[in-house]
């Protein structure tokens, strides 16, 4: 399985993740990503310029494979269509 780092960026600063985790694919990193900022913004609050941070996480070779802002991840998007009556 491949390992992915999920690196957060706050302005020019990057703080790296050394170790990484093994995951099945890209798709199951976006998740990780997702719960790993939530849980984040829950401990810490929107404090310090967190929602202007992001998570680039990335594979092996160093390559990003996706980079995902903290404000994206507190956007609920229904799974549903809305309607309104």
């Amino acid at each position: 399985m491949p390992r992915y780092f999920f690196n957060t960026r706050l302005g020019d600063e990057l703080i790296s993740d050394p170790e990484g985790e093994q995951l099945r694919d890209p798709d199951q990193a976006w998740e990780i990503a997702r719960a790993m900022i939530r849980e984040l913004l829950k401990l810490e609050g929107a404090e310090g310029g967190l929602l202007n941070a992001s998570l680039e996480v990335t594979d092996d070779t160093g390559e990003i494979v996706l980079e995902f802002p903290f404000t994206e991840a507190i956007l609920d998007i229904p799974s549903e269509p809305v309607t309104r009556h």
